[in-house]
């Protein structure tokens, strides 16, 4: 059986077929943020934790989150410096979706020669992890570390832990990039994908390694399928992929997100807040981000 996410692929196009496909050519888009004028509310984004992934539609900027799954994290470095995802395919993408790749067969049946990750489907944080809550839903708080939208327990259960530490994982809000796997858990390998949209069932199911800070409108850009399987015939491909770290100096993109740490990040979200109402998602939060 191929890595893929079909069982939430069927579910996808069933909702086309009874309406929501039209929201595919005008899909609501976060509120719009707010200018960024203080520099001293930026975060650099640091090179080691930046995934580059030159397409023939354009540049797609990741930042990595070790925070939430150092063994995927440390995977996706290792094959991007070996040049594993050159050149290979967006083999499966589904609009309103996801897209799909890391497969050197470009069939959904291959991986790399390395052996499968162990899940990373939530993880453990203390007091000490850069969190910033945005709401907080009956028994649990939602918001950001750096960029990556996360759900937690609240702070207050740290003191009744045994490790101090409380559970959190990533959501799969729009850019999130998750691990492709087979049935088994523990069956991530190379490949992965990219959300064109929020799909919430997939979380706690599908390790999250990080988030798209730049580029999405290329995520969705790429050529995506109308058939169930979500198999692209002539698929859109990854020209290049680096860590930011191994490119030289001159070629590194410089990436900078507004801090959600930062007191111009809280009233941002606020406002979101706000103006969605009860229908508020951390998923409306756009992070403004300045690149070079």
């Amino acid at each position: 059986m191929g890595f893929s996410i079909a069982w939430a692929a069927a579910s996808v196009l069933a909702l086309a077929v009874s309406g929501v496909a039209a929201a595919q050519e005008a899909p609501v888009g976060p509120a719009a943020a707010p200018a960024v004028a203080m520099s001293s509310e930026w975060r650099a984004v640091a090179p080691e934790n930046l995934m580059v992934i030159d397409t023939g539609k354009g540049r797609i900027l990741v930042e990595l989150a070790p925070e939430a799954a150092p063994g995927h994290v440390a995977r996706i470095r290792l094959l991007s410096g070996r040049g594993f995802f050159d050149n290979l395919p967006w083999h499966r993408v589904i609009d309103y979706f996801m897209a799909q790749t890391g497969d050197p067969l470009g069939t959904g049946e291959g991986q790399s020669p390395y052996p499968d990750l162990k899940a990373e489907f939530t993880f453990r944080r203390d007091a000490s992890s850069p969190f910033t809550a945005v709401a907080a839903p009956a028994g649990s708080v939602v918001g950001f570390i750096h960029s990556l939208p996360v759900q937690t327990q609240p702070d207050a259960l740290m003191a009744s832990t045994g490790d101090g530490k409380v559970h959190a994982w990533g959501l799969y809000c729009p850019g999130v990039a998750g691990m492709a796997r087979d049935e088994a858990p523990d069956s991530a390998n190379s490949q992965f994908f990219l959300m064109r949209q929020p799909y919430p069932a997939l979380e706690k199911r599908y390790t999250i390694w990080g988030r798209v800070v730049s580029g999405l409108d290329v995520v969705r850009a790429l050529k995506f399928s109308a058939n169930a399987d979500g198999i692209v015939a002539e698929p859109d491909r990854m020209i290049r992929v680096r860590i930011a770290s191994d490119l030289p100096e001159g070629e590194r993109p410089r990436v900078r997100v507004l801090d959600t740490r930062s007191e111009r990040f809280k009233a941002l979200a606020e406002t979101v807040r706000q103006t969605r109402g009860a229908d508020f998602s951390v998923c409306d939060i756009d992070l403004p981000v300045e690149t070079n």
